[in-house]
C-alpha cells in the first residue's frame, strides 16, 4: 500500500520525513488551510523529488497558478480538492501529461457515487475523503462501509482521520482500489508539522516490507 504524508511545510520537519521515503508528499497551496505553504528552499524541493512524488493541493485554483507550482516545486501529482468540473481536469491533465491527478471527493453517507462517472477518463486517482467545509484535514473519518457502493475500477486514495489508532481497521478494507493511504492532521504536533516517530510506526505497521528493507 502507498503512503502519502501530507500537509508538510516545515524544511526541517521534511527533511526528517523523507527519510521514512514516504510515496507522496503533500504541498497545501489553498490559501485557506491551515497548512498553507507560500515558499519552499528550492534545494530541498530538488532533495525530495528524488525520493518522493511532490503533490501539489489546489482549491478551484486558477490553471495558470496550478502550471506555475508543478514547474516551480517539480510537482509529479496534482490534487484537486474543491469543486473543479472535469473540464478542468482535462485541461490540467493535458497540459502536464507526466503529472498524475488526484481528484479528491468529500464523503458522507448522502454521497453519490454516480457523480464520478464524467471524471474517469480525466483522472488518474480518486480520493475519498471526509466532507467538511475546509476541504479536508478535519482529522475525522467517514463511514468507510459506504465504499461498498463504488462500483468504479478507479484506483483511490483513502483519507480523512487516519491515525495510529484506526490503522487496524485501515488494514481490513478489503478493495484492491485502495491504491494509498493519506496520513495528515492524526500525526501533527502542529498544524503542518508532523510526529515523525508516530509517522514511523504508521509506515511499519502498513508496509512490515519496509521495516524489513531498512534492517
Amino acid at each position: 500500500m502507498k503512503i502519502k504524508v501530507c500537509g508538510m511545510r516545515d524544511s526541517s520537519n521534511i527533511r526528517d520525513l523523507i527519510e521514512l521515503k514516504p510515496d507522496y508528499l503533500g504541498l497545501i497551496f489553498y490559501p485557506g488551510s491551515k497548512r498553507y505553504l507560500e515558499t519552499l528552499q528550492l534545494e530541498l524541493v530538488a532533495e525530495v523529488s528524488q525520493l518522493s512524488k511532490i503533490t501539489g493541493v489546489f482549491v478551484n485554483e486558477q490553471p495558470e497558478i496550478v502550471n506555475q507550482k508543478i514547474q516551480l516545486f517539480k510537482l509529479k501529482a496534482v490534487q484537486l480538492h474543491g469543486n473543479e468540473s472535469p473540464a478542468y481536469c482535462h485541461s490540467i491533465k493535458m497540459q502536464n501529461p507526466s503529472v498524475e491527478l488526484i481528484k479528491a471527493f468529500g464523503i458522507d453517507e448522502d454521497f453519490n457515487f454516480s457523480d464520478l462517472e464524467p471524471f474517469l477518463t480525466v483522472t488518474d486517482f480518486f480520493l475519498f475523503d471526509t466532507k467538511s467545509a475546509q476541504h479536508g484535514g478535519s482529522g475525522k473519518t467517514f463511514d468507510w462501509n459506504v465504499l461498498k457502493q463504488y462500483s468504479y475500477q478507479k484506483p483511490y486514495f483513502l483519507s480523512g482521520g487516519i491515525g495510529l489508532e484506526n490503522l487496524d481497521e485501515v488494514l481490513t478494507v478489503s478493495d484492491n482500489r485502495l491504491y494509498a493511504v493519506d496520513l495528515n492532521s492524526r500525526f501533527e504536533t502542529e498544524p503542518g508539522f508532523k510526529n515523525i516517530g508516530k509517522l514511523k510506526l504508521a509506515f511499519n505497521k502498513l508496509n512490515p516490507v519496509r521495516e524489513q528493507e531498512d534492517i
